[in-house]
């Protein structure tokens, strides 16, 4: 079992196979700071390795989801780093990408449930998840080269990934806002729901995930998915090919097969942890 949490910012509590990690600064929307940045990252690794999670939903405390970063500094928000050790918030080496490990980097499946407002490196965060779950009338944009920055945390990977370069362009060049639906309607959302039904819906999808997916089988196809589009089609079979190696004629092979014929939830015991090929 990993070791307990102590967090700054930011909450994790587990239940049923589900890890709901909430950026926890209401008073200030969850605006983004480095200890909530670190935070993120450790909750991240605790659930990467902790079994008892099988899948990971990240929002918002209040009425926000991230309103970006927090400006407290003003003028000084985004002041030059230093070169060396100690560039960055913390005292750590500068990084656009404050959150190690991201999201995507962990074995299990990270919703962002998106209750509110997601500004800035809120957006640019949520990005970083498999799916996001958006609160209709709330605002999104990747705002940053309208702060005199320019878009942080891999941005301009996940977002063309997500809804091509043209796209992209269009909303990271620039910073406009735009609406739950129009991100569903582009490819870069899920689902776009009133912001009542964001976090519930997300965990009905959660909860689906973790009974009847298998543990292992979805972290390949995780590892795979995330690959991609950088893996040209010879590629990505021998990954596939490799992956169908370590599952097949396993526990959870034969335990998918006889669940669904017998009308049952499967009990799965491939773990992510435990049987994680060596060379993955």
């Amino acid at each position: 079992m990993p070791a307990p949490l102590d967090l700054t910012d930011a909450t994790v509590d587990v239940r049923d196979g589900i890890a709901v990690v909430v950026l926890a600064r209401p008073d200030r929307r969850n605006a983004f700071t480095a200890a909530m940045g670190e935070s993120l990252g450790r909750a991240y690794a605790h659930c990467d390795v902790d079994d008892a999670v099988r899948v990971v939903v990240v929002t918002g405390a209040g009425d926000a989801f991230c309103a970006g970063a927090d400006l407290t500094p003003a003028g000084e928000t985004f002041a030059a780093p230093t070169e060396g050790d100690g560039a960055g918030p913390g005292g750590k080496p500068f990084t656009s990408s404050p959150v190690r490990p991201t999201a995507w980097e962990i074995r299990k499946p990270v919703i962002a449930a998106m209750n509110g407002h997601a500004i800035g490196i809120g957006m640019s965060l949520a990005m970083q998840c498999d799916l996001r779950f958006m609160a209709i009338g709330a605002k999104y944009g990747f705002v940053h080269n309208r702060r005199g920055v320019l878009p942080d945390a891999h941005s301009h990977w996940t977002v063309p990934r997500a809804v091509g370069v043209t796209r992209a362009a269009d909303l990271l060049l620039s910073g406009r806002h735009f609406t739950a639906e129009e991100a569903v309607a582009m490819g870069l959302a899920t689902r776009a729901l009133p912001p009542d039904e964001v976090l519930p819906a997300a965990l009905d999808y959660a909860r689906d995930v973790a009974v009847h997916t298998a543990p292992l089988s979805v972290a390949l196809s995780k590892r795979l998915l995330w690959h991609q589009p950088t893996l040209d089609a010879d590629e990505c079979d021998r990954l596939e090919t490799a992956y169908h190696r370590v599952v097949m004629g396993q526990e959870d092979a034969r335990e998918g097969v006889l669940a669904f014929l017998e009308r049952r939830s499967p009990n799965w015991t491939l773990s992510p942890t435990r049987d994680w090929p060596s060379d993955r």
